[in-house]
């Protein structure tokens, strides 16, 4: 609750709620969902998208997929609850499998149709997620692209993270030949200057946008997200160790500071 109180109060309009966050809390009986739902409908801070389901794709047996999806229902009462209509979906990572880029895209295919069947009639939009780890089953944006462009649903997009996209030298390419209406959310940060596809270059060298240490070309990644017709939210993601040692407040100060800079020079 001191997050979102924090975030109102430096002057945030969303909020991408962190299930990791979010559940132990609820566990702990420090808020109910009906409390969040109520409080968000009441202030100006309104959730953006619920971060993340994960691992939902190549799941091999016929448990493990009922599981993804049981998991997807109970997200999408809780996002109907809070006034979310956005999930984002994170991909497996360390697979058993030597499982071939095609083979990836067809079960990811076949997934997110059966996904897209639950989440319709709530007209809840579903953010697929590459992520920028070797080990990842979907790790670069025209891969993630590749099966929503074949799923072609308007409640079906990409989650476009620079860290992730900078991490495994996703290609420019790409990107500029992309409808930005098939991008849903982007999530903001800078990176530490340390190899693509490193095992070490991983979320602890996120660093706000601005940080002198980081290495990201923020007017090429705002020039062309502005270009191909991004019209989503632009927050701040970045996970940074030395960030969670700060007093909660100035965390979300600096943030709030970061992003505001940000898109005073490079978004308006």
């Amino acid at each position: 609750m001191k997050d979102l109180e924090y975030c109102e109060k430096y002057g945030f309009d969303y909020i991408d709620l962190q299930e990791s966050c979010l559940n132990p809390d609820l566990e702990a009986g420090a808020c109910t969902l009906e409390e969040l739902g109520a409080w968000f409908a009441e202030h100006n801070l309104k959730m953006y998208s619920y971060n993340a389901l994960e691992d939902f794709n190549m799941r091999r047996t016929i448990a493990e997929q009922d599981r993804v999806l049981a998991h997807l229902k109970e997200i999408i009462r809780r996002c109907n609850i809070l006034g979310c209509d956005l999930v984002v979906l994170c991909p497996s990572g360390n697979l058993n499998v030597d499982a071939t880029i095609p083979e990836i895209h067809k079960d990811t295919v076949d997934m997110l149709q059966r996904m897209l069947a639950i989440a319709e009639p709530h007209k809840i939009r579903l953010a697929l997620e590459f992520c920028g780890f070797p080990g990842m089953s979907i790790n670069r944006f025209r891969e993630a692209y590749a099966i929503v462009q074949e799923i072609d649903s308007p409640l079906l997009g990409i989650t476009m993270d620079q860290a992730h996209f900078h991490s495994m030298a996703s290609d420019w390419e790409s990107l500029k030949e992309a409808d930005g209406r098939k991008i849903f959310t982007w999530h903001l940060n800078d990176l530490e200057n340390v190899p693509c596809g490193a095992a070490y270059n991983d979320v602890t060298k996120r660093l706000f946008p601005g940080d002198p240490r980081g290495c990201m070309d923020h007017a090429r990644y705002a020039g062309v997200l502005k270009r191909i017709g991004y019209q989503g939210a632009c927050s701040i993601e970045v996970f940074r160790p030395e960030y969670y040692r700060l007093e909660q407040e100035e965390n979300v100060r600096l943030a709030a500071k970061a992003i505001k800079e940000h898109i005073r020079k490079y978004v308006n």
